[in-house]
């Protein structure tokens, strides 16, 4: 396509789309993100806004959508994602000196719940540890709630990026499927590229973990240089998990140990929580997970702040209080 020039005031909207997606995008995002923003662009933004001329574009065509899809019943989150998205592809058009403002930064998405982060208990834990005892995935459970890795890295492990002895995981990359096929890709953000100390109890249980791995599965993995051939969590014959597949069989380890339900994504909720709750540093916690900023830390795990603020209370009474 040619490229872009500062007149091309007959451009539409669905025009716009097109070339960003094409141009901007797979410059500064994962394969699996840009699916995801192909499919908002294909099904809600393009019918909705597609032939509306780029320069008559305005709030109220971006707020209307926005109505709209919620009257639709579209989950508020989802609302947003679309709003997001179009509010990318109109920043672009601002560098591209296309658009004077970007209207879709003056429109509202309708307000989202917070989701109540509900993870096991810390006895709830104890009872989880004693159900995978000896589970073929038993350290890939413990990763998830000693370490806090989101699924994909857990997945996306490399026995290279793995320290024992020093007690140590790198998180590299991560494991998601690219059109249909396992790929390992670049983390979520430069933050989720970090290093992890581990808790003793996950180093024990990885060093278990890779004896039972070498004993099953070495003569049929893959060969270098494939790229699964280094993966700390694989399927007996060597190849990837799926986590749809890792995620049932989590739910059917909860089921059976009389648990709650959750997410695997709980798993990463509760290593957040029980550091927290042992007085870790707020920094140090968002620092382990990966966050970009401390306000997603904070607010996110705020049903454990208030136990903190008691406790940092009564550490100030033994240093200052009377004697």
């Amino acid at each position: 396509m040619p490229a872009f020039t500062p007149n091309a005031s007959t451009i539409t909207v669905g025009e716009l789309l097109d070339r960003w997606l094409d141009e901007a995008v797979p410059l500064t995002v994962r394969p699996r993100t840009l699916a995801s923003y192909t499919y908002i662009v294909r099904v809600h933004l393009r019918p909705a806004l597609g032939d509306v001329p780029l320069a008559s574009l305005t709030a109220q065509h971006v707020q209307g959508l926005l109505n709209a899809k919620a009257a639709s019943g579209l989950a508020p989150r989802t609302v947003g994602y679309l709003r997001g998205v179009l509010r990318q592809a109109l920043g672009f058009a601002e560098r591209m000196d296309l658009v004077g403002r970007n209207v879709a930064k003056l429109a509202r998405p309708p307000r989202v719940p917070r989701r109540q982060v509900s993870p096991l208990t810390i006895e709830q834990a104890r009872i989880f540890r004693a159900a995978v005892a000896g589970d073929r995935l038993e350290a890939l459970y413990l990763v998830a709630v000693g370490c806090g890795l989101r699924q994909g890295e857990i997945l996306g492990l490399r026995w290279r990026d793995v320290d024992l002895d020093g007690r140590l995981l790198r998180v590299r990359f991560a494991l998601a499927r690219v059109d249909g096929d396992m790929a390992l890709v670049e983390p979520k953000s430069a933050t989720s590229r970090r290093n992890i100390p581990m808790p003793s109890f996950v180093a024990e249980a990885l060093a278990v973990h890779q004896a039972r791995q070498a004993a099953e599965a070495l003569p049929r993995r893959p060969e270098p240089p494939d790229p699964f051939s280094d993966l700390v969590f694989t399927t007996t014959l060597g190849t990837p998990l799926d986590g749809i597949s890792v995620t049932r069989r989590f739910q059917r380890v909860l089921k059976g140990a009389g648990l709650p339900r959750q997410r695997f994504h709980d798993l990463r909720h509760a290593a957040a929580s029980y550091m927290l709750a042992a007085g870790v540093p707020a920094r140090v916690v968002m620092e382990t997970l990966g966050h970009s900023e401390i306000s997603l830390t904070l607010n996110t795990y705020s049903h454990v702040l208030p136990g903190l603020g008691r406790d940092a209370a009564d550490r100030m009474d033994a240093l200052l209080g009377a004697a």
